[in-house]
């Protein structure tokens, strides 16, 4: 019992060296504390100290660039990247379609700091792991998100290649007590119980419906509802049915524990998904989902991507 409540304290007060603290098999009593790495606030701030060391600005932007749309970070201007096996104490991406780097540079002439690639629950990360590159974002000086994500389109009248912005989400994981803000909270990242009602900035939805409209863009816009599932495995007929049902537009593996965990730290949010693929909701149907489209649709789409963004960073920059 004495090891066990030493090791919550040792949780509570983080790493001494400021480096993630490893805690798993130290005890098979407390099922939280037993499997899980903490990354201390301090830990957070090494990380982001090792890239504003090597980066000559601080920029207010951060990007994270979904499946197929990596060329985003590639429109970047003298850029400074970091892979992310480089980086102390930073997991490592193992999906096609991801770099697995971060890369800092300008858009447009706008600084911004893009993952070129992210991490996934089904590569066997807990979601804080996933969304702790947001709060090394923060604390770089990020104040704006821009996340992307390719999406399986759940509304019939969406086309593959339509974008669609996010006005809000559905946390599946997090009704099944899975959320990236789980444990200790760490008051100097933000509060106990953050609000989600407002996760996404409504004024940047409709400021990026209109550049959509002059870019002629407008056809192919949309907004709409996301969820995250866990994957990796597709969704079945009655789950993406049921999805209908709850209000769900489009369907990923990501995004939401980003979402969240950014406005724990009290980052302004704007999100969309490249519809990559139809969900199937027909039992006669004898198409099958694969990653492979969706890395195809985003190659065929970046041109307009790159555009579309660019001119909503523009946008932020003159309005910060």
């Amino acid at each position: 019992m004495n090891g066990t409540c030493e090791l919550k304290k040792r949780l509570l007060n983080g790493a001494s060296n400021g480096h993630a603290f490893a805690v798993e098999n130290e005890t098979s009593n407390d099922q939280y504390y037993a499997n899980n790495n903490v990354y201390s606030y301090e830990a957070v701030v090494n990380i982001a100290e090792y890239l504003l060391d090597r980066v000559p600005y601080r920029p207010r932007i951060g990007i994270i660039c979904g499946s197929g749309m990596g060329s985003l970070a590639e429109a970047l201007s003298n850029p400074i990247k970091f892979p992310y096996e480089d980086i102390p104490n930073f997991p490592v991406s193992t999906v096609e379609g991801h770099a697995g780097q971060l890369v800092f540079g300008r858009l447009s002439g706008v600084p911004v700091m893009c993952m070129q690639g992210r991490f996934h629950y089904y590569e066997g990360y807990p979601l804080w792991k996933c969304a702790m590159p947001v709060r090394v974002m923060k604390m770089v000086g990020v104040t704006h998100l821009i996340a992307t994500n390719a999406a399986g389109g759940l509304n019939k009248t969406y086309k593959v290649g339509d974008i669609m912005l996010v006005k809000d989400h559905i946390n599946m994981m997090g009704f099944a007590g899975n959320n990236p803000l789980q444990g200790p909270n760490e008051a100097r990242f933000g509060p106990r119980f953050p609000p989600m009602n407002t996760a996404y900035d409504k004024q940047l939805v409709r400021k990026a419906k209109e550049i959509a409209a002059l870019e002629g863009l407008g056809d192919l816009v949309h907004d709409g509802v996301y969820t995250c599932l866990g994957g990796p495995s597709f969704e079945t007929v009655a789950e993406l049915k049921m999805l209908g049902m709850l209000g769900v537009d489009a369907v990923g593996m990501s995004t939401v524990h980003e979402v969240i965990t950014a406005r724990h730290c009290n980052m302004s949010v704007f999100a969309f998904s490249l519809i990559t693929n139809m969900c199937i909701t027909d039992y006669d149907c004898g198409d099958e989902a694969n990653h492979c489209e969706v890395l195809d649709v985003g190659k065929l789409r970046e041109a307009d991507l790159r555009h579309f963004v660019s001119k909503i960073v523009v946008h932020l920059a003159h309005n910060m």
